[in-house]
């Protein structure tokens, strides 16, 4: 199984809206993603929840059957079209695969 985890910091005004809007559209565009290709175990998106610890604004944690399923994933049309406006909306971001 691989594990793939996403973080993003968003800029504070971006593509017309403010973090909080941007942070929620994130959310909604991944979450859409869940089904797109076969192996994908598991996909949760989070927003950092006001009052506790958080650096970043929105986190991707999914889990993958094999390295092929997280590649069918990340070239799928579907995935690719998010790309653009996170590109647009992002102040930074962070990314770790792994096997466990």
């Amino acid at each position: 199984m691989i594990k793939h985890i996403v973080m993003w910091k968003l800029k504070e005004q971006a593509e017309g809206a403010d973090r909080a809007t941007n942070a929620r559209k994130m959310k909604d565009l991944l979450e859409a993603c869940a089904g797109i290709v076969p192996g994908i175990l598991k996909l949760e998106v989070g927003l950092a929840t006001p009052g506790l610890e958080a650096t970043y604004d929105v986190v991707l944690y999914s889990e993958f059957a094999d390295k092929a399923a997280l590649d069918a994933y990340q070239v799928h049309p579907q995935h690719e079209a998010l790309k653009p406006f996170f590109a647009a909306v992002r102040e930074g971001r962070q990314c770790m695969d792994y096997e466990a």
